[in-house]
């Protein structure tokens, strides 16, 4: 009997002391690519900031934002696109190297008064950007680097980019 109300209390000892662990991701590194798939209909993958990850073109609701290669001009370069159909961008800066465009990334704490633009256009690395949702949440973004290149004869795109989500709605972002 004393053998069972010990392997009671100690289970419950183990079991009370575990902490939840918090899944909601409201920051990291990723990347999004330009490639599209066939699968019933063609889609590609881009990033949900609510979701931390990426979201197939095709998926309600969709990704926030999605990477073109855009070719207007004669030469590729790369963009991010809303899918909220409205303007959700704004630059904050381009830096010289990595360092500058981390530290002001890091420095960047309120979204304050921007103009926001319907695409970030052109997106290149060692960028900074903000993105608006359509809840009106807001996102900061550093670029980290980028892929702008012809594969088998297509343009090929792809980001690697650091973000901080602040899905409460205020235009503050958690300092580190």
């Amino acid at each position: 009997m004393n053998k069972i109300i010990a392997l009671t209390i100690l289970s419950l000892v183990i079991f009370t002391s575990c902490k939840k662990v918090n899944t909601s991701n409201t920051s990291g590194t990723s990347s999004i690519d330009n490639t599209i798939y066939k699968a019933t209909t063609y889609f590609a993958y881009g990033f949900s900031f609510s979701k931390a990850g990426k979201v197939a073109t095709t998926a309600t609701p969709g990704p926030d934002i999605v990477l073109y290669v855009n070719n207007d001009t004669g030469t590729p370069r790369l963009t991010l696109q809303a899918s909220n159909l409205n303007n959700s961008f704004s630059k904050v800066g381009d830096y010289a190297d990595a360092a500058s465009a981390e530290t002001a990334f890091k420095n960047l704490l309120t979204v304050g008064s921007v103009l926001w633009t319907g695409q970030a256009d052109p997106v290149r690395a060692n960028q900074v950007w903000l993105y608006r949702t359509n809840d009106e949440q807001y996102v900061k973004i550093r670029i980290v680097s980028v892929i702008n290149e012809t594969r088998s004869s297509v343009a090929f795109g792809q980001i690697t980019f650091e973000w901080v989500f602040q899905p409460d709605g205020t235009s503050t972002f958690p300092a580190k």
